[in-house]
């Protein structure tokens, strides 16, 4: 399940009443601007105890259309690598 950027915002708002929805808006958009240029500029993105995404690049390769079995050449791109924290997977799976 996926979480829009309204659905976090609101999130905030009810566990945090005393901001202003306004600010939580801007907050939210800072982070994920952060983020996103961050990963831009091939930097690891790093949220202790939960996240961290990092740019990875995959090398150039031959693959195939898999409609017509026709040969096509992939060129280099950066793909980003989401791994969790052990706190959260453990979380996940109910570990103690």
């Amino acid at each position: 399940m996926s979480t829009t950027k309204s659905e976090i915002i609101k999130k905030l708002s009810d566990n945090y009443p005393n901001f202003i929805k306004k600010d939580l808006i801007k907050f939210v958009e800072i982070i994920t601007t952060e983020i996103k240029n961050s990963l831009k500029r091939k930097e690891r993105v790093e949220l202790r105890d939960v996240f961290s995404l990092e740019p990875r690049l995959q090398k150039k390769r031959a693959s195939r259309n898999p409609r017509t079995n026709e040969k096509v050449l992939v060129n280099e791109k950066y793909s980003i690598i989401f791994k969790s924290s052990k706190l959260w997977l453990d979380q996940l799976n109910d570990e103690k």
